[in-house]
């Protein structure tokens, strides 16, 4: 069993190589965006409390997205593994991942960071905003902003995840199928 925690600044290809991963290995990509999201529109009692939280500026406890991701992991049992994309974002959370993967005798395989310079990531990230029409794409500051965040965050976990030997760093400049190329070899090694 594969489980992969992919990390990535925005625009860096994650959403990219999560769908040739999930395909190749037969992996589930677990998005904890698209998790919140979908579990809001079925109102589900734990879409439900996650959207009580949100409506009140807060985050999300990380309980309730544990739980989230628990349930759609036990969903998926007949996965190869899974790839967890949005999560953890903080030491205390990669704990609790550890801690719920533990109890159904799984565990992180790899965490993957695809590494791309500032200036090259602005370039893409407002292209996509000019196709896509995403607001959070169209604003350099606020995509900095956006990078500033991605860069606390992960400082902390990446030291959590190479204290595990599990951190890996992956060029993610090139053609899609370059890096993909990358990732496979790094795959291969786990």
């Amino acid at each position: 069993m594969i489980n992969l925690v992919l990390f990535g600044k925005p625009g860096a290809g994650k959403g990219t190589q999560a769908l040739f991963l999930k395909k190749q290995y037969n992996l589930v990509h677990i998005s904890t965006g698209d998790l919140f999201r979908n579990n809001i529109k079925r109102e589900t009692s734990l879409g439900l409390l996650a959207k009580s939280f949100m409506d009140h500026g807060d985050l999300v406890p990380d309980q309730v997205t544990i739980d989230m991701l628990e349930a759609e992991v036990d969903q998926n049992l007949q996965a190869n593994g899974f790839i967890f994309d949005g999560f953890p974002r903080t030491k205390s959370q990669a704990g609790a991942l550890d801690t719920f993967l533990s109890k159904k005798q799984m565990e992180v395989s790899a965490t993957i960071a695809l590494e791309a310079d500032d200036d090259i990531l602005i370039e893409r990230l407002l292209y996509r905003g000019k196709s896509s029409g995403r607001t959070d794409d169209q604003d350099e500051e606020k995509i900095r902003n956006r990078f500033e965040e991605y860069n606390k965050k992960t400082a902390l976990l990446r030291d959590f995840y190479t204290k595990q030997n599990k951190f890996h760093s992956i060029n993610g400049i090139g053609t899609i199928n370059e890096i993909t190329n990358r990732l496979t070899k790094l795959i291969k090694t786990l």
